[in-house]
């Protein structure tokens, strides 16, 4: 059966203090807002409509940057949870199958609970997820009898007794789609907030003789984002989290506690990581690589057998192949290194492709932008690329070419040639000494005059 999702993203976050939108705030180098989306993109649903509100142009932007398959559409005014569900109708109108709504703001839903909710659609007209908690606070009560949900009770509206229950709402609920649609129509704003509450479906289902039932999850599954405290626990909850999956897939951490991935970070069986390494959004790293102490990476491909650092930093279209080796202090940014490339320290590879069994010395920076463009560098392999080149591009040195140390390459190299780009030696006698004394006197007089 299809399934439709709606993920509920309009909120401004008054408690987070900031201009940005809540649920653009980060957590794994992800909006909370992809978090939702990866969750329920997992069932692979038919259809997905994000209902925006407080900075609807950015979250909007977002969510298509994720999956640009999503439709959004505008809450304009913020009149509670009925009232943003009510906004999707027209979108879903013909929508066959159930939908889910989920919320922009809660990370932590596994696509596994979301699935439990869809099968137990076959005992259930409406299905709530709901959680036991330790504190249940302020969230909403399920109000059960048997198996059976009779009703959600917000905080503000609850009885001591009512209070006094543990089984809290998440505010997740799957219906079929024109159920859930002929219910919200429904829904009224006569509470203590003056909102038109989704929660109130409920009632309004069994008032139809329609069942409702209740999928438990963890509570940890239910956290959502409303303070800046709040977002940091998450952060915590989500590192921990990856980090037990890697080392769970075969991945070695050396100090797990210093390793921090991203939501969509994949690295294969028998790679190694090292102390205080940071993984940012698109990183590949295929089986048995190694990536050493204090690395930054972002938006890059390391493939098996390569080893990085320690204290280098891949950024956005580094492309590293088997074997290649990056060493300390060396930057790789928008650059295809074939097979056993070498780049041992303290280089910048810039908009280049080096070929395989390169070496490039130390201290080697292509060129690659004069002010206003951005230009290619082409190394063949096998080529020796000496100590402090600077390759001024766009130039290319050919296969099996050499480079002498210190040199600026401004034009191309030819393939088996040897490139010396640097000014003649000249050496002084004596001139170095009588600098030094004329120095030293230099000094000496100026040392006077300040007493």
């Amino acid at each position: 059966m299809s399934v439709s999702l709606i993920v509920l993203a309009a909120g401004k976050g008054t408690r987070m203090n900031s201009d940005q939108p809540k649920v653009l705030h980060r957590i794994g180098a992800a909006p909370l807002l992809h978090h939702a989306l990866q969750a329920g993109l997992a069932l692979d649903p038919a259809q997905v409509v994000v209902v925006t509100g407080h900075g609807a142009s950015q979250v909007e932007k977002s969510a298509r940057a994720y999956d640009d398959g999503v439709k959004v559409v505008l809450q304009a005014e913020q009149l509670g949870t009925g009232h943003a569900v009510a906004q999707a109708a027209p979108l879903l109108a013909d929508a066959a199958g159930d939908a889910i709504v989920l919320y922009g703001d809660t990370p932590f839903v596994r696509a596994e609970t979301l699935q439990a909710m869809l099968d137990a659609r076959a005992r259930h007209a409406v299905v709530v997820l709901g959680f036991e908690a330790d504190d249940p606070g302020r969230y909403g009560r399920l109000v059960t009898q048997g198996e059976d949900l009779e009703r959600i009770v917000e905080y503000k509206d609850a009885t001591d007794e009512e209070r006094a229950i543990t089984l809290c709402n998440s505010g997740v609920i799957c219906a079929e789609a024109s159920v859930l649609f002929d219910l919200v129509a429904q829904v009224g704003n006569e509470n203590a907030s003056g909102e038109y509450y989704l929660t109130d479906i409920v009632a309004l289902a069994r008032a139809k003789g329609l069942s409702a039932g209740v999928v438990q999850c963890d509570e940890a599954e239910t956290l959502g984002i409303n303070t800046r405290a709040e977002l940091s626990q998450a952060e915590a909850a989500f590192q921990a989290r990856m980090r037990d999956q890697a080392m769970e897939n075969g991945v070695t951490l050396y100090d797990p506690a210093t390793t921090y991935f991203a939501l969509d970070t994949v690295i294969g069986r028998d790679t190694t990581i090292g102390p205080n390494v940071v993984f940012g959004p698109r990183v590949t790293v295929e089986s048995g690589a190694e990536i050493a102490a204090f690395c930054h990476l972002e938006g890059c491909h390391i493939s098996r057998g390569a080893t990085v650092g320690p204290f280098a930093r891949l950024r956005p279209g580094a492309e590293l192949a088997e074997d290649v080796h990056v060493g300390n202090f060396v930057e790789i940014k928008n650059a295809v290194l074939d097979e056993g490339v070498k780049v041992g320290h303290l280089t910048y590879l810039g908009d280049a492709h080096i070929g395989e069994r390169t070496n490039i010395g130390a201290g080697t920076i292509t060129c690659n932008y004069d002010g206003a463009n951005k230009h290619h560098t082409e190394i063949g392999p096998r080529s020796f690329i000496g100590s402090n080149t600077m390759l001024v591009a766009p130039v290319t040195v050919g296969r099996d070419a050499m480079t002498a140390s210190g040199s600026v390459i401004t034009s191309n190299v030819p393939a088996e040639a040897l490139a010396v780009a640097r000014a003649r030696q000249e050496n002084k006698p004596g001139l170095a000494a009588r600098l030094m004394d004329r120095f030293e006197k230099i000094k000496a007089e100026r040392q006077k005059e300040k007493q």
